[in-house]
């Protein structure tokens, strides 16, 4: 077929350590996947004899999914392939890059690092072109590019981040039993998931699970929902604006949108133990509700890792199913989807790196993970038949569907902002002190890290 496509000789050295061959995952010109994308990219590709080094988050079983794609790349140019996960990854890759001894490629979880190390020169551009190849096949193809777009040491911006593998976070889980059984339809606007709200209650039952207890992290889970509804409620540079401190946190834009996860959550009918319960409930404890007899709640709004809390054997699809967290009909603001994501940057220049660039993309670059678990991409030239259920295929719907994606806006700010004093201060608003108050205090301390 090619030159190296059913050679199976391409060297893997996982996290674990050591080199071993790696099998292909799936046969080559079998199944769904689209096996002339990786014949042509192998037929304009060859490395062989040339080694390419990836340091990511990836551990575990997830280092063994990226294996599995990588080994695809390997066998199609002949390049040796060195993946080494950390769950340090952080740290580890400024140390590298302090050191003189950084990998070809970092995969970097959060893009406030990459573009840190884009300042300092520690990243190479991407090929011309890149930006242009993204705006044309990602949903919401603009949001990529700005989110991987950061200023070089000169301070002239320039595309540094390819996006792999995105994770969504506007999502509300219910029991599709429970929305039958008393005729409710999933909402489509914001204006209709308030006024399921209601209707739960005039019938007798709670609305909402709301948890935001993690430990040292209580108060994260409300970040999420404040983000969800700056992106409802505001342009999508307006919440970049927020994000940057370019507009104060106080801001009556951030202040209507605490009030609006307020809406939800300091309302005593809505939730399930009273507003109270919502900062001392561990947000893992929380989604219990939906599936206790009676059912102590109909509604939780939390990402796509959620489902590792619910109860053993619980069927995704049947037991419990998920719906798109809807944007207000009234904003015109289109279909804004909040998550996080890996992005793919070179630290360590060498033709093989941007070689790895463009079998991204590839859509088979993106099915052969697809196929397994837990991968979603905004890619609209991927083959959504691969996915190996409906629900991973309905989630990968609701991100191209997208007409906005914005990053976790906790996540881009300074720690101590992002995860420090937006946490506490969700937990002090929750506990009943006004929006506006714990605003100022959050641009407070803002002001004194500047």
């Amino acid at each position: 077929m090619t030159k190296r496509l059913c050679a199976g000789a391409a060297v893997i050295a996982f996290a674990a350590g050591g080199a071993f061959a790696q099998d292909l995952q799936f046969p080559i010109g079998e199944g769904d996947f689209n096996w002339d994308s990786l014949e042509a990219f192998a037929a304009e590709h060859d490395y062989s004899g040339q080694a390419l080094s990836l340091t990511g988050p990836w551990t575990g079983e997830d280092a063994r999914l990226v294996n599995s794609v990588l080994a695809y790349f390997a066998d199609a140019t002949g390049a040796e392939i060195n993946y080494s996960g950390s769950e340090s990854f952080e740290q580890d890759i400024v140390i590298a890059v302090q050191a003189g001894s950084a990998p070809n490629i970092g995969i970097f979880p959060q893009p406030g690092l990459a573009s840190d190390l884009a300042r300092r020169g520690a990243l190479t551009p991407l090929a011309d072109g890149t930006g242009q190849w993204v705006l044309d096949n990602y949903a919401a193809g603009q949001s990529w590019v700005d989110l991987g777009t950061y200023a070089g040491p000169d301070g002239e911006d320039d595309l540094y981040g390819f996006f792999y593998k995105v994770d969504v976070k506007s999502l509300v889980w219910y029991v599709p039993a429970i929305f039958e059984e008393f005729g409710y339809e999933v909402p489509q606007t914001m204006e209709e998931l308030k006024a399921l709200t209601d209707q739960i209650v005039a019938d007798g039952g709670t609305p909402w699970c709301i948890g935001l207890g993690s430990g040292a992290a209580t108060g994260w889970p409300a970040t999420d929902w404040v983000e969800d509804m700056m992106l409802r409620t505001q342009p999508p540079e307006v919440y970049d604006q927020w994000v940057s401190n370019d507009m104060p946190f106080d801001d009556p834009a951030v202040v209507n949108a605490i009030e609006e996860f307020g809406y939800f959550a300091r309302n005593e009918e809505y939730v399930s133990g009273g507003s109270q319960a919502v900062a001392t409930t561990d947000f893992r404890d929380s989604p219990a509700g939906l599936f206790n007899f009676p059912p102590e709640c109909l509604l939780h709004k939390q990402a796509t890792f959620i489902p590792t809390f619910f109860p053993e054997g619980t069927q995704m699809g049947e037991d419990v199913d998920f719906f798109y967290f809807p944007a207000y009909e009234s904003e015109d603001l289109g279909q804004p989807v909040l998550g996080a994501g890996t992005l793919f940057a070179i630290t360590n220049d060498a033709p093989v790196a941007h070689g790895l660039i463009e079998f991204l993309k590839t859509p088979l670059a993106h099915e052969i993970w697809m196929a397994q678990s837990g991968f979603l991409t905004p890619y609209t030239a991927a083959n959504v038949d691969v996915f190996a259920n409906d629900s991973q295929r309905a989630l990968n719907e609701i991100l191209t569907n997208a007409t906005t994606f914005r990053f976790d806006a906790s996540d881009l700010m300074p720690g101590e902002i992002g995860a420090g004093a937006f946490w506490t201060g969700m937990v002090d608003y929750v506990s009943g002190t006004d929006a506006g108050e714990v605003a100022s205090n959050i641009q407070a301390r803002w002001d004194d890290i500047n």
